[in-house]
């Protein structure tokens, strides 16, 4: 079973393929990284495989069903999307950003209260931001705002999560609670992908790895098997060991440049 599935996907800007035929799946349980360069097209695609952009070719399915055979507020609730770029203009209070999430499951007329409450309440808490409720959002730094997206996308509820480097912004402390988080929703069974530019969290993190290089992919598979040292020198032309993190038993690269 799969919760996203992408075939021969194409998107072009400007006469130019950005994103030249890619296949992509991503099963419930678990976390799939996106990797690739800069311009290797990692959130052209996330934007195309969460169903906001159309591609130029291929399908996208949520499951069973054509992601652009439904309507807008039914992909909403099967997927949720947390961009790369945490600005935003909205002068609204950090719980009322995150309500925003419950929107596609509220009808006309709003939902219950209590359980948006709750909802946001419980999402806020998952991120580390549950004493930044009452703040205006315009107030937060850079990192305070991903985490608050993030908490939004929690509150849609959705089966499929897809964020664009969840980690960006972030420090230290709020990076390892971020990949413990979707540690969790892939145990609760929810379907991640994730577009990543540190190797080493996706090593250490991600179940499977994609991995793209001028649009295309050149390697897809278990990350274990799939991010290997002669992989990461062709795409990316730097050397890689890799470790094992003493304490945790999980994967670490170490990695420079050719020759130093």
């Amino acid at each position: 079973m799969t919760a996203l599935s992408g075939e021969r996907v194409e998107v072009r800007a400007d006469g130019r393929l950005l994103v030249d035929g890619v296949d992509c799946t991503v099963a419930p349980g678990t976390v799939t990284a996106v990797l690739g360069p800069n311009g290797a097209g990692k959130s052209t695609l996330l934007r195309v495989l969460a169903g906001v952009n159309r591609p130029d070719a291929g399908t996208v399915r949520f499951g069973d069903a054509d992601a652009f055979a439904l309507r807008r507020r039914d992909r909403a609730r099967l997927a949720a999307l947390v961009e790369q770029d945490a600005t935003t203009e909205l002068d609204l209070t950090v719980a009322d950003a995150v309500a925003l999430g419950r929107l596609p499951h509220e009808g006309l007329w709003g939902g219950n209260q209590d359980e948006r409450n709750g909802i946001v309440s419980a999402s806020l808490e998952a991120v580390g931001m549950a004493g930044f409720a009452d703040r205006r959002i315009t107030t937060l730094s850079g990192g305070e705002r991903q985490r608050v997206l993030l908490a939004k996308a929690l509150a849609q509820r959705t089966p499929l999560l897809l964020l664009d480097e969840p980690t960006n912004h972030l420090d230290i402390a709020a990076q390892l609670t971020t990949l413990a988080l979707l540690r969790r929703l892939a145990a609760g069974g929810t379907a991640i992908l994730a577009a990543l530019h540190d190797l080493g969290v996706a090593a250490a993190h991600a179940d499977a790895v994609v991995v793209l290089a001028g649009g295309r992919v050149v390697a897809a598979g278990p990350t274990h098997e799939t991010l290997v040292p002669p992989l990461i020198r062709e795409v990316y032309g730097v050397d890689a060991v890799l470790l094992e993190h003493p304490a945790s038993g999980r994967p670490v690269l170490a990695m420079e440049l050719p020759g130093t």
